[in-house]
């Protein structure tokens, strides 16, 4: 099976699974998610997000395929343009970070590592960019109807550290300091992952 990720844009982001495409759960600030999903709004909103990100900073996403088939997906931007972050006990996010938004991957895909393979690309992404590093609002107590936050536990396995506790929402961080060997590590990773590979059940299962 051949895999390829590339940059979220507004032609494929309608190949991201369709309900992150109508969610604005970090897109809208809270007080008025309920009004938009009332009014049906929501993926014209998700839309001008993506389109007013891409175009005052740049890629914002990734998206996985194997295949050929949309298989996962990762979202990612500045702080500053991500209203839910405010919300978070665990805030604000560190001034010299990049905040990963959401990342998950296809029931159907999952346990195959391309849930490590799509953080590999946006560091990769970011390290290019001169971003020091990633942080993500995280949650702790995740299970299989966990929808928007990403799990704790697939973070930590793929390299991110705990900068603030919290019971629920910890605010992890993945260090981009050390570019170079980033890029080296992140570039021979995707030569080997990105290829042909066969699909196996080695590693853990990463978020849905």
């Amino acid at each position: 099976m051949s895999r390829r990720v590339i940059g979220v844009t507004l032609d494929n982001l309608d190949h991201l699974p369709r309900q992150c495409r109508g969610c604005v759960f970090w897109e809208v600030a809270p007080h008025l998610k309920e009004q938009t999903e009332e009014y049906g709004q929501t993926e014209f909103e998700k839309e001008a997000w993506v389109s007013n990100v891409l175009l005052e900073w740049g890629s914002c996403g990734r998206i996985a395929y194997v295949d050929g088939v949309p298989a996962g997906y990762a979202l990612y931007a500045p702080p500053a343009v991500v209203p839910r972050a405010v919300a978070f006990p665990s805030g604000p996010v560190s001034p010299d970070a990049v905040l990963l938004t959401a990342l998950r991957v296809a029931p159907e895909f999952a346990g195959g590592g391309l849930g490590r393979v799509l953080v590999q690309s946006v560091a990769k992404d970011l390290t290019r960019r001169g971003v020091k590093a990633i942080e993500a609002f995280a949650d702790a107590q995740a299970d299989e109807n966990t929808t928007c936050v990403t799990p704790a536990d697939f973070l930590l396995r793929v390299g991110f550290k705990t900068v603030r506790p919290h019971p629920h929402w910890p605010r992890l961080r993945l260090e981009l300091r050390t570019a170079l060997s980033w890029k080296e590590d992140v570039e021979a990773a995707l030569e080997r992952l990105l290829g042909s590979v066969t699909i196996g059940q080695a590693t853990p299962a990463i978020p849905r």
